[in-house]
């Protein structure tokens, strides 16, 4: 296990390289089933959780060479239908196999996926969606399930939220269904459309990408294909956010355009500029974080939602940015009620924060944050805890640092790169 050592108060500056977007790589290898054919994939971040969907893809069957970001996989063959429980505890998008054995195989088994301790995961979209196109469900229990589908036709369907992962493992399935699928109320985040433009050069026909409204006429085979994984805006957020709390100068490349506006947006809040370019995206040093209220006066109120609105994965390293910020500023999160858990680690450090319930917290700064032992409970808070140990006085101690490592590709050389004191130590668990 990961322990990070962490010196706060360093002035940082410097580029920092985004990763490829590690919840495009996940849906991506799973895709990998609906063809017998080569996928060639670059940019695959060498993140923990790619490296379980892999060990995952390797269990049924598929063969996959991974190194220096370019992933060569292919399954030739099924080898079986039956995703091991062990594995899919490791990882949420292990349900996303289940479709594409489907299709290709008509039966899948698999237990209740595992993935952060962030509130209740709903697996209901995906049984929904699946029921809609003639799967059914032999046999299941509180943990373990048997669906069957030996004939998937498309049909229209309603989704009862705008589920990521639903929604990739609906169109997954639908590609080689009978006739036209159409999903409302579909996801729209940039993941959701890399895999569909994925599925597409494969030979998939899809429209509505990016909408609400996604459109799939199935098709009887898919082929290979190779594709080049864009940057994770979430991890370059994560950066800026940074950058932002800490009063340092980083620029980080890469990214997309378009993926920024909200983030941009919210960032305004607080009183701070992004100069957002085509290719890059940089925070400025010498931006003095202040809160800055409604027309009305009111506290502001900053809350997540289904894109374009503001990513769930950027609220916890948003609150620790708010730590450093003059004034007060209202955070609702309103899809998961364990993410602001990780609020008590920063009241320790010395942040002045209400937990008003679990899905709204108020912060007023600025703090000045003291370092300390914790541990990390999840992939962004931990990612934040790391933001709020660099901006803290004295040395922090990341215990299951590990769990960062699931999201965060390289992060101690990333940050380090920008004049960050990290340090990494192995710590053996008896």
């Amino acid at each position: 296990m990961n322990t990070f050592i962490i010196e706060g108060c360093s002035h940082l500056k410097g580029e920092i390289n985004v990763s490829g977007n590690k919840n495009s790589a996940l849906p991506i290898i799973a895709a990998s089933f609906l063809t017998d054919e080569e996928l060639l994939i670059e940019n695959v971040p060498n993140i923990t959780d790619v490296r379980n969907m892999l060990e995952i893809a390797s269990a049924l069957g598929a063969s996959a060479n991974f190194a220096k970001g370019r992933l060569r996989i292919r399954a030739k063959s099924v080898k079986t239908t039956q995703i091991p429980k062990n594995l899919c505890s490791k990882i949420r998008t292990s349900i996303l196999f289940v479709g594409p054995l489907l299709a290709r195989c008509g039966s899948a088994k698999f237990a209740n996926p595992g993935g952060d301790g962030i509130g209740r995961r709903r697996l209901d979209a995906h049984f929904y969606g699946l029921r809609c196109l003639g799967a059914k469900l032999a046999a299941g229990g509180a943990e373990d399930y048997f669906i069957k589908a030996p004939l998937l036709r498309g049909r229209e369907l309603f989704f009862d939220e705008a589920s990521v992962t639903a929604t990739e493992h609906v169109m997954m399935t639908a590609v080689l269904a009978r006739g036209r699928t159409i999903i409302r109320n579909a996801a729209a985040e940039p993941h959701v459309r890399e895999l569909g433009e994925l599925l597409s050069e494969m030979g998939a026909l899809i429209s509505g990408l990016g909408t609400d409204t996604i459109t799939i006429d199935g098709v009887e085979k898919l082929h290979g294909a190779k594709w080049k994984i864009r940057a994770d805006h979430i991890e370059a957020g994560s950066f800026l956010a940074l950058a932002a709390a800490s009063g340092g100068d980083i620029t980080v490349k890469g990214v997309t355009l378009g993926n920024f506006w909200m983030t941009r947006r919210v960032f305004e809040k607080f009183s701070v500029k992004i100069d957002l370019r085509e290719n890059f995206a940089r925070v400025s040093c010498g931006q003095k974080l202040k809160i800055k209220p409604d027309v009305s006066g009111a506290t502001p109120i900053i809350s997540d939602g289904p894109w374009p609105q503001y990513p769930t994965d950027m609220m916890s390293c948003s609150i620790v940015m708010a730590t450093q910020a003059m004034g007060s500023v209202l955070f609702f999160e309103k899809m998961f009620e364990a993410r602001m858990f990780f609020v008590d680690r920063l009241i320790s450090m010395g942040a002045n924060a209400i937990v008003c319930d679990p899905h709204r917290v108020l912060i007023t700064g600025p703090s000045v944050l003291r370092g300390m032992e914790m541990s990390s409970p999840d992939i962004r808070a931990g990612m934040a805890l790391i933001i709020a140990s660099l901006c803290a006085k004295g040395r922090s101690t990341i215990r299951n640092a590990d769990v960062i490592l699931r999201g965060y590709e390289n992060i101690v050389g990333k940050l380090e790169s920008v004049n960050a004191k990290i340090i990494a130590k192995k710590t053996i668990v008896k």
